[in-house]
């Protein structure tokens, strides 16, 4: 069951940039969402969401995280920015209607820095991951 169905109070990001719909679980080590592809997505092309959608989607992933964080100690929704990609592995591409479920892991936490892993599942097989380094302004 999703923690939180509307994901637009938890993220800076708006139509037709958001890469995530429902936040499944949120907590100190991480955080979970779902993703339904769909063929109207700004990153879909040739019925795939391309590379960039997967990266978007584990980085809004991470700001579900914190704005979830944020939205209980009735705190502003603060904005990220993706510091660094590392050891980006893609095995394959989602299709049109294909639902990504996202976790992601926090590796390290220092100041306004956070290390991540992030993966993404379809159906349990992972097509996508890698670690990101996100900083959080101000």
């Amino acid at each position: 069951m999703s923690i939180a169905s509307d994901i637009l109070p938890y993220i800076p990001q708006r139509p037709p940039f958001v890469m995530i719909q429902t936040l499944e679980r949120s907590d100190d080590s991480g955080a979970e969402t779902r993703f339904t592809v769909t063929e109207d997505n700004i990153l879909v092309a040739g019925g795939l969401l391309k590379e960039p959608g997967l990266v978007e989607n584990i980085a809004q992933t991470a700001a579900a995280r914190i704005g979830y964080i944020c939205k209980q100690e009735n705190k502003p929704v603060p904005v990220g920015f993706i510091g660094a990609i590392q050891q980006l592995k893609i095995a394959r591409l989602p299709a049109i209607g294909e639902v990504l479920e996202t976790s992601i892991r926090i590796q390290n936490q220092v100041f306004n820095a956070t290390i991540v892993e992030g993966s993404i599942a379809i159906n349990g097989d992972v097509i996508a991951s890698c670690e990101m380094r996100i900083f959080v302004a101000g």
